[in-house]
């Protein structure tokens, strides 16, 4: 039995671990992820002060305040992470518009349905996932698969249909479903070397998909936004949003559902899940749009860390479960109902947080140069994608050539990351087919055809 005091230092650590996890959320390119990779890494140092369970909460109240903080960035910054890709052309719309905090508050307001949708099914998680999980846990291979091809498939030929006819004609229409067949399938093969001999070194192996993931979601759009000298408009601070009860209870409970099914279902994101969500309740309204991603990436991302805590269930999705799960396991429903109260609690005060933290970007947006925005922030990718490894690598083997090295990888992992990014960008593709990254090589070895095809590529 957890006493009073108990649970009240817990929350405690929540707490402490929002505050954290605030301004880095604010900040493009840094996954939270990866700040709780470098907290594993010190628990060797921080043990006599900080316990398993402690630290269990503290990456709680982290990735909580990350997924429903970092819609920030992705919407006045365009460096969206795998989860919001989805998002940032609807958001950059409403930029263009003057309505960049409006389009940030919808988000967060959907951020704060999927905290609600979570605690709504609190009382049922501890028989409906097991069941779920023993009922799915045989067909999860096709099922991914299923995934795979409802992306590909979904990206259907379409052109303007002036061009002249022939091959100019076929290529009109076809171009954009090459360049997404070309984006999966290339992500798919960089996903296989990443997977199968892995660049950096094993020190920092956790931090081996950060340069890929950056390249192919963060930079191309920068890159696109520093050359297309966009100037946006002043930014409106709304009192109010243009959306009803009625359409914000259909975009979280669309994007519940996305959520729910990337956060049990080991691979899909809450952007893919988002886009499945979004075709099967058939939408069709940047609002209920922006709404139901907002729901989608809290639900995949808080969702996926909360099954780890679900009495018998014994399930870790996501990268903070994996980390969390290489120190301490939760035992019994107390430490369930705690990380429900903690979800709860932090995710208020991170909604409340991002409507201030909204306004000031928004402000900062309108006075400084986009382009000048836009360069800085290239720089500031540049910088982390050098000193994340690099940083990793110098903690473990106190080297500095080998974290110089180190530092150089990551930055070519980056570029080749980059140049596979911005195939959809230049020839308007769907530029979630980039999570190919994981999905091909996952899917492969699901069905068990992906030592095959690693040695076809002699990886092995």
């Amino acid at each position: 039995m957890i006493t009073l005091p108990e649970f009240l230092r817990a929350l405690l650590f929540a707490f402490l671990g929002a505050l954290v996890a605030a301004p880095l959320s604010l900040l493009p390119a840094i996954h939270i992820y990866n700040i709780a990779g470098f907290l594993l890494m010190a628990s060797v140092f921080l043990g006599p002060f900080l316990a398993p369970e402690e630290m269990a909460m503290l990456f709680l109240g982290m990735v909580t305040a990350y997924s429903v903080l970092n819609t920030i960035p992705s919407v006045f910054f365009s460096a969206p992470d795998e989860s919001m890709v989805f998002v940032v052309l609807p958001g950059q719309k409403y930029l263009m518009q003057g309505r960049g905090y409006e389009a940030a508050v919808l988000t967060g307001i959907g951020s704060l349905g999927g905290i609600a949708a979570l605690l709504a099914l609190t009382p049922f998680a501890s028989a409906l996932f097991p069941a779920l999980k023993a009922i799915l846990q045989r067909h999860l291979h096709w099922i991914l698969w299923s995934v795979i091809a409802f992306m590909l498939l979904s990206e259907w030929p379409k052109g303007s249909d002036r061009a002249p006819a022939g091959w100019r004609r076929w290529w009109d229409g076809w171009r954009s479903l090459t360049a997404g067949l070309a984006t999966f399938f290339l992500s798919g093969l960089l996903g296989f070397v990443l997977m199968y001999r892995p660049l950096l070194p094993v020190h920092v192996a956790y931090q081996n998909l950060l340069p890929a993931f950056v390249g192919l979601f963060a930079v191309p759009w920068v890159l696109q936004n520093l050359l297309a000298q966009t100037v946006f408009p002043p930014q409106y601070i709304a009192r109010s949003v243009d959306a009803t009860p009625g359409l914000v209870l259909r975009g979280v409970f669309a994007g519940t559902l996305g959520g729910l099914f990337a956060a049990f279902f080991p691979v899909v994101t809450g952007g893919i899940g988002g886009l499945i969500a979004g075709h099967a309740t058939a939408q069709r309204d940047d609002r209920l749009f922006i709404l139901s991603q907002g729901a989608s990436k809290v639900v995949y991302y808080v969702g996926g860390f909360l099954l780890f805590f679900i009495p018998g269930l014994l399930l870790t999705r996501g990268g903070m479960a994996w980390m969390l799960s290489t120190l301490w396991r939760p035992y019994g429903p107390y430490f369930f109902y705690q990380a429900v109260a903690a979800i709860l609690l932090t995710g208020t005060l991170a909604f409340f947080g991002l409507l201030g933290a909204a306004r000031v970007v928004a402000r900062l947006v309108e006075r400084v140069n986009y382009r000048t925005l836009s360069a800085g922030v290239l720089v500031f990718i540049v910088v982390v994608i050098f000193a994340v490894p690099a940083l990793g690598e110098w903690a473990s083997s106190r080297d500095g050539i080998a974290a110089l090295q180190a530092g150089v990888v990551g930055l070519a992992i980056c570029a080749v990351a980059t140049g596979i990014g911005l195939i959809p960008v230049l020839w308007g593709a769907r530029r979630m087919n980039a999570m190919g990254v994981l999905l091909l090589p996952i899917a492969l070895n699901m069905v068990g055809a992906g030592p095959t095809v690693a040695g076809w590529l002699r990886l092995l």
